[in-house]
């Protein structure tokens, strides 16, 4: 892969990298030699992005030849907002009041070089809001109101608003970004495909066990896939990648959601996609979409502050309440009496206008059905955890941060050993989320079948979800991701 920096006068970067040319930015527009460039990347350091100028067509012209300029045409749009700047910043409040505590003044200008600040203190923040907002080169302004700092303006600079004082480093930042890329590149140059994995190691209840992530690495690896495993601070590496397999907990208002979205923009394969994350992860749209389409689910009733006095007389006691985003058995709680019914509605309503209830059906395990590319991958039977009514009991200290929990057994079945009835119901349910990887939680009462949840981001932990399919399992994951790569690439090339 080739590298060009495009600027509007070569003179102002005199850069001598491996891989790396610097590039007049009228030759980069009208050359056909680089419009026939498939491989290029292209680095936009122009004097101008505003609409229409040549820094503007740079990055238009880049992104139709498929050259994933920074920035991009839309980022160039973005950072004209503020009020955008401002929304994608708004995970960075934390690190932006600890960067900056030492400062005396009320305003504060920080110069971002490929994320690296001349103030060695100032680069975590500076490597974030790069990774946020993919611009070579930035300015971030901030001010102080009382005793907390804001971000006031973020935007693109060109290489000629670099001061004189900042030159040398903004060149030797440069150099350091691109022999780092190089030398990433040259580690997986031989395989075919590269995939990125996005993991949090300090997850308590990740989607994979460290096990499980060695499998799906060594399947990856088996059919040329090169593998590297990532974490949020890796943002702004997804277009390096081929494709992206989330094994975190994914939430709509995180990090996860924001990687999904960011990757399917990129054109990357991605696992599980944005749109399935937004509708598996609320339980108010499962509710709905699962009685539209007739597919038997427990007695449902979505509450709000006015309609709490029908819970009772719709669901009779004890019943089940769940925060729409819930997960891993948390924010779901079980009211057996009516006098602790307002406290635990009200509890919940605090942080969500809806939230669902539904009739509590006691089993001695639900049916996890796992489901991959519309067809069925996996059955389990997910036993509730010893004198529990859910699969997880969590500890009393767990909101405080002590991660104690007691889990119920699983046990794997082959998908012919599970009743067909269940693995049926299990596809007529996800198919109506999409293709991607899905976990269809199912009860069954007597003769009757209820669906639970679909899941997206299902587990798969070694010694548990693969013990019948062993190594299969996770070739089966890997090799979905290459036939979509293949046909995301063929398709690329018509």
């Amino acid at each position: 892969m080739s590298n060009l920096i495009v600027v509007n006068n070569p003179r102002d970067w005199p850069l001598d990298i491996p891989g790396v040319s610097v590039v007049l930015a009228r030759a980069y527009l009208t050359d056909p030699a680089y419009g026939s460039d498939r491989t290029a990347r292209v680095f936009n350091l122009c004097k101008s992005y505003r609409y229409q100028a040549l820094g503007y067509y740079v990055s238009l012209l880049a992104e139709a030849r498929g050259h994933k300029p920074l920035p991009r045409a839309n980022t160039i749009e973005d950072l004209q907002s503020q009020n955008m700047v401002r929304l994608l910043a708004e995970g960075l409040d934390d690190l932006i009041q600890k960067s900056l505590a030492p400062i005396k003044s009320d305003t504060f200008e920080i110069d971002i070089y490929f994320g690296s600040s001349t103030a060695s203190r100032h680069n975590p923040l500076s490597r974030q809001l790069f990774n946020l907002l993919q611009a070579p080169l930035l300015r971030a302004e901030f001010e102080r109101r009382g005793h907390h700092w804001r971000i006031r303006n973020v935007r693109p600079i060109a290489a000629s608003d670099i001061p004189p004082q900042h030159q040398e480093f903004a060149v030797r930042a440069t150099t350091e970004y691109f022999m780092g890329r190089r030398r990433r590149t040259q580690k997986r140059a031989a395989p075919r495909y590269s995939l990125a994995i996005l993991h949090d190691p300090g997850n308590p209840e990740p989607a994979s066990n460290a096990k499980a992530l060695q499998k799906f690495e060594k399947a990856a690896q088996a059919l040329g896939m090169h593998v590297e495993f990532i974490t949020k601070a890796d943002y702004g590496r997804l277009a390096e990648f081929d494709a992206l397999f989330i094994r975190d907990t994914t939430f709509v208002n995180h990090y996860t959601y924001r990687f999904s979205r960011r990757a399917a923009a990129e054109g990357l394969v991605v696992i599980d996609d944005p749109e399935s994350i937004l509708k598996c992860n609320n339980k108010v749209y499962l509710a709905e979409i699962l009685a539209r389409h007739r597919i038997p689910a427990p007695k449902t009733l979505l509450v709000h502050r006015d309609n709490v006095n029908l819970i009772i007389p719709t669901l009779a006691l004890p019943c089940v309440l769940k925060q729409p985003d819930s997960s891993f058995s948390l924010g779901v709680v079980k009211v057996e009496s009516e006098q602790e019914l307002p406290a635990k509605v009200n509890g919940l309503l605090d942080k969500s206008e809806l939230i669902v209830a539904q009739e509590y059906l006691p089993t001695e395990f639900d049916w996890r059905v796992g489901i991959l590319d519309r067809r069925p991958l996996f059955v389990a039977k997910y036993y509730m955890a010893p004198g529990h009514w859910q699969i997880i009991r969590h500890g009393p200290d767990w909101a405080e941060g002590k991660h104690d929990f007691v889990e119920g057994k699983t046990e794997a079945l082959s998908v012919g050993e599970a009743p067909d009835r269940v693995v049926k119901m299990a596809l007529r349910a996800a198919r109506l989320i999409g293709d991607g990887f899905y976990g269809v939680d199912i009860k069954q009462a007597g003769k009757r079948l209820y669906v639970i949840e679909i899941n997206d981001n299902p587990n798969v932990d070694a010694g548990n979800e693969d013990s019948v399919l062993k190594n299969a399992l996770y070739r089966e994951v890997m090799g979905v991701f290459l036939k979509r790569i293949e046909e995301r690439k063929r398709g690329a090339a018509r």
